[in-house]
């Protein structure tokens, strides 16, 4: 479902400042494959999704979704292929609309748009009973601002929003860095449930050792743009933080120093 080959992206290049955010990346993720990545600060994790989401370009290599090579396509051209949540609850819905307006641009996301009624009481009813899916009674409030909502129930929100049409990729970059641990907790658990029942395909970025083992069915560490460790299935079941902490010595010579990631 997505292909990365030997993808290079360099900031500043010729500069004091020169940054190789991605070196050499390549991966596969297979339909249906929802995986993790881990890793410092300045890794590369969220520089990998950008070059998927279509950013910036990249310098180097290519960029495939289920077999459409998409290295050249600017970001709006995407938008049908790829849903994204934030790690910022206010970069994924429009503040200053109702709740059922968001929810109709995300249905409308990579389509053409007309001259007809923005709403039909057909999509407000699909609206209804999607947000009474989360649990959290926003389906009795689909006139209300999204701006008047809490932080978790804005990212609730927009991983609802991003999943509506289902994506042939969902990019989850820190998407539960900004909230506190319970709502966290079922910010991960809707999105755990949104990407089975649909079947997506994912990448969801972390700090949080923990989460990234106890989610998905495949885990990826990343160092100075390379990744340095792949692991699925039973491997990746048996893993502990310690375990990847020790990997990750191992590998880059240098102890893992992200508070984040060890106290997540």
């Amino acid at each position: 479902m997505l292909k990365l080959e030997n993808v290079r992206k360099v900031f500043h290049p010729g500069t004091v400042n020169e940054k190789v955010a991605l070196d050499s990346v390549s991966v596969t993720l297979a339909d249906g494959d929802f995986v993790t990545v881990i890793g410092g600060n300045g890794a590369g994790k969220s520089t990998m999704l950008n070059a998927v989401a279509g950013v910036f370009p990249i310098d180097g290599g290519s960029i495939a979704i289920d077999g459409q090579d998409i290295t050249k396509l600017p970001e709006y051209k995407r938008a049908p292929l790829i849903g994204r949540v934030f790690q910022d609850p206010m970069m994924g819905t429009a503040a200053d609309m109702w709740l059922e307006e968001n929810m109709a641009l995300a249905l409308r996301r990579g389509k053409k748009r007309g001259l007809r009624w923005a709403l039909t009481s057909k999509e407000r009813k699909l609206f209804r009973e999607k947000l009474a899916e989360l649990g959290l009674g926003l389906e009795d409030r689909m006139t209300t601002k999204v701006g008047l909502l809490s932080g978790g129930q804005r990212q609730a929100v927009t991983l609802l929003m991003a999943t509506l049409i289902e994506p042939k990729m969902l990019l989850l970059d820190e998407h539960t860095a900004a909230l506190d641990p319970k709502t966290a907790a079922k910010v991960l658990e809707l999105s755990d449930r949104f990407i089975s029942q649909g079947h997506l395909t994912a990448l969801m970025v972390t700090h949080n050792m923990r989460d990234a083992i106890a989610h998905g069915n495949r885990l990826i560490m990343m160092n100075e743009g390379r990744i340095i460790l792949d692991v699925a299935g039973e491997e990746k079941k048996k893993l502990t933080v310690e375990a990847l902490l020790e990997f990750f010595q191992q590998a880059s010579g240098e102890a893992f120093a992200n508070d984040r990631a060890l106290l997540g």
